[in-house]
């Protein structure tokens, strides 16, 4: 249990953390939410889908975010216990160190929980749901929002464009071109289409056209004319109709349960493996950053003694943990054998930070055995 002091420092810190959180999430949030807000001002979308569609990659904000808040948090805290000699009176009072580390201890605990929650499901639960929704408002995009007469790019390499609008809300005059599967191109070109809806899904029934596929390593092509032509606008790529959720879409336990054999899966392995490594290791950055804070500046100083260059290093030494991080997560992408270096990185920096506190204290010890031995030989 934290006495008195354990639960001024647990408090101060943890308000410090959440103020770093939400601020530093809102900023990043706001950047990214403008870059969807052509949802509203070209797509037609509601205010309802743009927040859901921007408040649901928040959790992923929230889980690399947390550990730098954490840092901050931390740092903010001792730096002004410091300023204000608090430090130095609790420790002549008889505080010590473990002690001063509980309230830090349990807050890195909860953060590093929460990191681990959000990486393990809330994250790719958030961007599963993202993609579901996205596709909807890109099929709602094609069958009401196009302007005629444009052509329009709804996805990588998907073109759609028709000459004008019919009666009863029919389209005139209907191009299609798929180019997203450069070994199978398919250009679809029809007089008239509708729309229709089969519960959650949409379809745009073409009438009275023609279906081009066509390879262009063997530069062949195949034409196919047709009366009645039904295509599925909610679904965009992946083979059967079948959406090809990428590796950030997947639950974790989809991506312990891969089936290699699936031609998408094997053709980015290396990106499931990655992802489902980060999942683990995410949670592992709020240990080490929490430890790296504590290490700068948890022992006592004078008002006379610097902080700033135990605050400089110790932001350094965070920058250059994160950015070993993201390499080491590129790595495992081409090698299953960097594996153990994306676990590494973390770990690494927090022994390093441990040891760097605890080191002379263990040292004491052994110091002093060795000159006993070497005065009473």
């Amino acid at each position: 249990m934290l006495n008195l002091v354990g639960r001024y420092i647990l408090r101060t810190s943890t308000v410090a953390f959440v103020a770093a959180l939400v601020v530093l999430t809102a900023v990043i949030w706001l950047t990214q939410a403008l870059r969807e807000f052509d949802l509203l001002t070209m797509q037609g979308q509601s205010i309802l889908i743009f927040l859901t569609v921007t408040g649901l990659a928040i959790p992923s904000l929230v889980m690399f975010i947390a550990p730098i808040a954490l840092f901050i948090a931390i740092l903010y805290v001792l730096n002004r216990l410091n300023a204000d000699s608090e430090l130095i009176v609790m420790s002549a009072a008889g505080l010590s160190p473990a002690r001063l580390m509980r309230p830090f201890a349990v807050l890195t605990m909860v953060t590093t929980l929460m990191v681990g929650f959000m990486s393990l499901y809330a994250v790719p639960a958030g961007f599963h749901e993202l993609r579901d929704l996205v596709t909807k408002v890109r099929a709602d995009f094609i069958t009401r929002i196009v302007r005629e007469g444009t052509f329009t790019t709804l996805d990588q390499g998907f073109v759609f464009h028709y000459r004008e609008r019919g009666a009863n809300g029919a389209l005139l005059g209907i191009f299609i071109q798929d180019r997203r599967d450069p070994t199978h191109i398919a250009t679809y070109l029809a007089e008239s289409g509708t729309t229709q809806q089969s519960g959650d899904e949409s379809y745009l029934v073409l009438q009275k056209g023609s279906l081009q596929r066509e390879d262009p390593k063997t530069t062949s092509a195949a034409i196919v004319v047709f009366d009645s032509y039904k295509i599925d606008l909610t679904q965009f790529g992946g083979n059967n109709g079948a959406v090809p959720y990428k590796p950030r879409e997947r639950s974790t336990l989809d991506l312990l349960t891969l089936n290699t054999k699936d031609p998408y899966v094997a053709s980015q392995l290396g990106r499931f493996r990655s992802e489902l490594h980060d999942r683990f290791v995410n949670p592992l950055y709020a240990l080490t950053f929490g430890m790296i804070a504590l290490a700068a500046l948890a022992q006592p100083r004078t008002t006379r003694q610097g902080r700033s260059g135990a605050i400089l290093a110790a932001i350094v030494i965070v920058l250059l943990v994160r950015v070993a991080g993201f390499g080491a997560a590129s790595l495992v992408v081409k090698s299953a054998g960097a594996v153990a270096l994306d676990y590494a990185v973390p770990l690494l920096g927090l022994v390093g930070a441990a040891w760097w506190m605890f080191g002379p204290t263990l040292q004491r010890p052994a110091r002093r055995r060795r000159l006993a031995t070497a005065v009473h030989p």
